[in-house]
């Protein structure tokens, strides 16, 4: 597997992280299969939210779940995010949320730490002065040793970064060869012509890498927001072609050349998958041994319908 050094964040974290939305689907016995299929295929970092199943049920399964693998809770990077209240239908970054959702994921996850806490989505109603209390509160406990964000434009960033004294170590976006916006209007900048050119994010990927910020890429192999993988879809028969012939080259899966595409990018981004299904992930978690070129990477790209200007 191959690891990267998050600045001023976690160490020897691996380039493709497990996320754990779909946990609270599966018995403690199948989820500690999933932790420990993950583990064994070189994946050390897990993806919580504290909005993954209803009141936290992602986190308690894992918790349930992680005393059966025999791994120990240094062996693993942990990860959770919180702000996203579904049950209010709002997003909350104050201050008594922030330190009552990291209370309740420790909790739940039944451990004394997370490694790294995320702000999830943009609360607008925020203070900065209330998260960056927060922030040095979890802190000065030990309860959260790094901080991050989740689909924030720069401009958010750095008004956070006025007031929090910690370092932003990674910011949570959508990514897939589908959904390539990120990288879209770099490419396609002052063309008329197509919807390629709106810049949609403020240009993250060159601002996060300019600050060391790194990019987690959530929904890798998605179509659309939520509408499922565009892996073996009939709807996109040229991307499937080009991820085949890819895939028969370098004898992996089609979703493992789609990861290996993200993992290609010189900016070291991480890739959060979300099979529960062990073989799947094995398949998967090749891709971080696939070594795609300049020409492949362009080749599917296109494939997935863009076109150079």
């Amino acid at each position: 597997m191959k690891n990267i050094n998050i600045v001023n964040g976690p160490q020897n974290a691996s380039a493709i992280i497990q996320g754990c939305m779909r946990m609270p689907g599966l018995t403690k016995e199948a989820a500690a299969k999933v932790i420990r299929t993950a583990y064994d295929c070189g994946v050390n970092f897990f993806d919580h939210a504290t909005c993954y199943g209803e009141n936290g049920a992602a986190e308690t399964r894992f918790g349930e779940a992680f005393p059966l693998t025999g791994l120990s809770r240094e062996d693993v990077i942990l990860q959770s995010k919180c702000g996203l209240c579904f049950d209010r239908n709002e997003f909350d970054w104050t201050k008594e949320n922030i330190l009552s959702s990291v209370d309740d994921s420790l909790r739940r996850l039944n451990t004394e730490y997370l490694d790294t806490l995320l702000l999830h989505r943009p609360d607008v109603l925020y203070d900065p002065e209330e998260v960056a209390e927060a922030f040095d509160r979890l802190e000065e406990a030990g309860k959260v040793r790094f901080f991050g964000v989740s689909n924030l434009v720069p401009m958010q960033i750095e008004l956070l970064k006025k007031y929090v004294k910690q370092p932003l170590v990674i910011n949570q976006v959508q990514l897939s060869l589908e959904q390539s916006q990120l990288i879209d209007q770099a490419l396609y900048m002052n063309n008329k012509t197509t919807d390629f050119s709106v810049n949609r994010d403020g240009n993250a990927l060159d601002y996060c890498r300019l600050k060391d910020i790194t990019i987690q890429a959530w929904s890798p192999l998605q179509k659309g927001m939520f509408g499922g993988t565009f892996i073996d879809d009939p709807e996109f028969p040229g991307l499937n072609k080009a991820l085949g012939e890819l895939a028969e080259r370098e004898k992996v899966s089609r979703a493992a050349i789609a990861i290996a595409w993200i993992l290609r990018h010189p900016a070291k981004m991480q890739a959060i998958i979300g099979t529960m299904n062990p073989k799947h992930l094995e398949d998967i978690c090749a891709a971080s041994d696939v070594k795609l070129s300049h020409h492949d990477w362009y080749a599917l790209y296109l494939a997935a319908g863009k076109y150079l200007p």
